[in-house]
């Protein structure tokens, strides 16, 4: 994270203050001339798990947050916490208070009030909402989450309040340098307690949903679409110009198609194997590549044999030639991950370890020997099933990499795929051996990865333990200038390197398709967009 150290201390009282119009909103240039119909159609990936924030974990079901709700802060154009709900806020120590807008409301009328922030975020805490995110406020140093997240406290006592309808307070157990960076993330939040607790968990359905953003819930229709429709109790409903947005849970081939046809506006993804096709027909206007601030890999189980060896994981990274899936098996921007953390997260860039600079060969012979050590060679050779995403190109990537294990090192890898749903479940169980998945950044800073692999992390799908890497990640959150956090991140990433608890594979890229006359296009560093920003031109 980079820090700006511009503001003055005044006994020992630090107030960031900003304009209630620097929230984001459609910018449509003078002389622009406006679609009459403004409705967006966009391919959405997949069917979404869940509406609700306290039980989400994906970016299929951020991309629908982002229209259906607004938290304390969002994502700006650089990528850096900037206000939403929250106009100003200021801390004393480990005290942070928090104003909101007196004007917002939820879709239904009612004011959202600092309470709502209260109940969602006890919620998420607690340990009966089993919520993927369940340790996120921990991971903030939100006093009493980590006891209350382990069932030793009440939720009562987590370290949030409301002084007044629109003041919130959180006093922190300690000082948090990423704290703001923490709250752009879809966990926190604020959900309607009053129609929560109503309706339980049939709330997030369209006839009881209320939300607070831009866009409210018109129709949810199960592995159909998902459409939202502009909010006019949102209190900048006036800068807002779609009136309506469709999610359609579709990618890869079928999104091209429909694309093609007229039919989605706006991509997911687009397959490696159309990508040059694609760019050399429609152009770089209509297939916009970027990066993302994401890292896929292979999770072993470490609490499982054999991968609780670590000759075994190490010798299973080493196997991967990870330039060839980067840039031969994809091939649109994708660069090959010998870090966990992805290049340039936050400002920072994390050198990896030996092992990146040897050539192929090197790391095959290394593999090779630690496999040995282990016990397996061609009279005993290592067996396992991995477990993947029904996707296409997922499941090129895992018949690549099983293929370099067999070449490589003579080990028999099982594939085995599943719906998203399940998938998810069972590396959240931890019901694998060895899973292809991938982490996308909650917000811009190297924490949101490195915290993963924190013990106490909800997000620890792998069961990786190491006191020393969780005290390195306690000081980086403490320190005061960008040197010293670099340092922490630097030696966190050298005990994952040692520890080897995954596999990182490559760094993603994404390519969208979008049509020509859609305006207000600004992706996020994990890809996301708001849609009240978004127009359609005349076409």
């Amino acid at each position: 994270m980079k820090y700006s150290f511009n503001g003055k201390k005044l006994a020992g009282l630090i107030l960031l203050a900003f304009n209630a119009t620097t929230a984001q909103a459609a910018e449509v240039p003078a002389g622009a001339k406006l679609a009459p119909v403004q409705e967006l159609v966009r391919a959405n990936g997949y069917e979404p798990a869940t509406l609700d924030p306290n039980l989400a974990e994906s970016n299929v079901e951020f991309y629908i947050f982002n229209d259906l709700f607004e938290g304390l802060l969002r994502v700006g154009k650089d990528g850096e916490a900037i206000p939403a709900l929250a106009q100003t806020w200021e801390h004393q120590g480990n005290v942070w208070t928090f104003h909101l807008r007196p004007q917002a409301k939820w879709s239904n009328g009612d004011p959202v009030t600092a309470d709502d922030f209260v109940y969602s975020w006890r919620r998420l805490t607690d340990p009966k909402t089993a919520s993927p995110y369940g340790s996120y406020l921990a991971s903030a140093y939100v006093l009493n989450a980590a006891a209350i997240n382990a069932g030793s406290k009440p939720p009562s006592e987590l370290g949030v309040k409301a002084l007044d309808a629109h003041t919130l307070q959180v006093t922190l157990s300690e000082p948090n340098s990423y704290l703001l960076k923490q709250l752009v993330h879809f966990p926190v939040l604020p959900v309607n307690c009053k129609v929560v607790e109503q309706y339980g968990k049939n709330w997030t359905q369209p006839a009881h949903f209320v939300g607070n953003g831009a866009f409210r819930l018109s129709q949810w229709v199960v592995n159909e679409k998902v459409v939202v429709e502009r909010n006019p109790q949102y209190w900048d409903n006036a800068n807002t110009v779609l009136n309506k947005v469709t999610f359609l849970p579709i990618q890869g081939f079928p999104e091209v198609a429909r694309f093609r046809a007229g039919e989605v506006e706006l991509g997911y993804t687009t397959p490696p194997e159309l990508y040059q096709q694609l760019k050399k027909t429609l152009g770089e206007q209509q297939l916009v590549t970027y990066p993302l601030l994401s890292t896929s890999y292979f999770a072993f189980n470490n609490r499982q044999a054999p991968f609780n060896d670590l000759r075994v994981r190490q010798a299973l990274n080493l196997a991967l030639d990870k330039d060839i899936i980067a840039g031969k098996v994809l091939g649109y921007g994708q660069q090959p991950a010998w870090t966990f953390t992805p290049t340039g997260a936050g400002g920072y860039t994390l050198q990896p370890g030996a092992a990146a600079g040897w050539t192929p060969e090197q790391r095959h012979a290394q593999a090779k020997q630690l496999l040995a050590q282990a016990g397996f060679n061609a009279e005993n050779p290592l067996r396992f099933t991995v477990l993947y995403s029904n996707d296409a190109t997922i499941k090129k990537i895992v018949i690549a990499a099983a293929a370099m294990w067999k070449k490589n090192l003579g080990v028999e890898a099982t594939l085995q795929s599943q719906e998203r749903k399940v998938t998810l479940d069972n590396i959240n169980r931890g019901q694998y051996g060895v899973a292809f998945t991938r982490w996308l950044a909650d917000y811009n800073d190297p924490s949101t990865f490195l915290n993963v692999f924190r013990s106490d992390s909800s997000e620890n799908s792998p069961k990786y333990h190491n006191p020393d890497y969780d005290r390195i990640l306690h000081q980086a959150t403490a320190a005061q200038t960008p040197q010293q956090v670099q340092q922490y991140f630097q030696q966190a990433e050298a005990v994952l390197a040692a520890d080897t608890p995954v596999a990182p594979v490559y760094y993603e890229a994404n390519a969208t398709l979008i049509k020509p006359y859609v305006k207000g296009i600004d992706f996020t560093p994990q890809g996301a967009l708001y849609d009240k920003n978004v127009y359609l031109l005349e076409h």
